[in-house]
């Protein structure tokens, strides 16, 4: 297969396209930005993850909802609080590839 070919038949994959770009546009706000940090130190709740960034848990909620109907995060119900972490392992890489790439290009 021609690399022409290669292109043609991937912009074809709409379905695909529109995966991959709900999870970039998932990942392109700053306070997700800094929610998907956190979790990609460990597993949190939300009081958790609000303190840590000095949030209002009602925001860090918001933008938890966000992720998570977007399958960037994933939670787990442990008696009464919800442990929210990286959907994936792949999630995990993308979002560490950008943030190398991001310090990188910084200096």
């Amino acid at each position: 297969m021609s690399i022409e070919q290669e292109i043609r038949e991937f912009s074809e994959h709409t379905e695909l396209i529109d995966k991959i770009s709900i999870i970039f546009k998932s990942m392109g706000d700053p306070t997700r930005i800094k929610i998907l940090y956190a979790l990609s130190k460990g597993p949190m709740n939300v009081t958790q993850i609000s303190n840590v960034l000095q949030m209002s848990q009602s925001s860090i909620s918001h933008q938890l909802a966000v992720l998570r109907s977007h399958n960037i995060i994933r939670v787990e119900r442990v008696a009464r609080n919800a442990i929210y972490s990286l959907d994936d392992e792949h999630i995990q890489c993308i979002f560490k590839d950008g943030l190398v790439h991001a310090k990188h290009r910084l200096g």
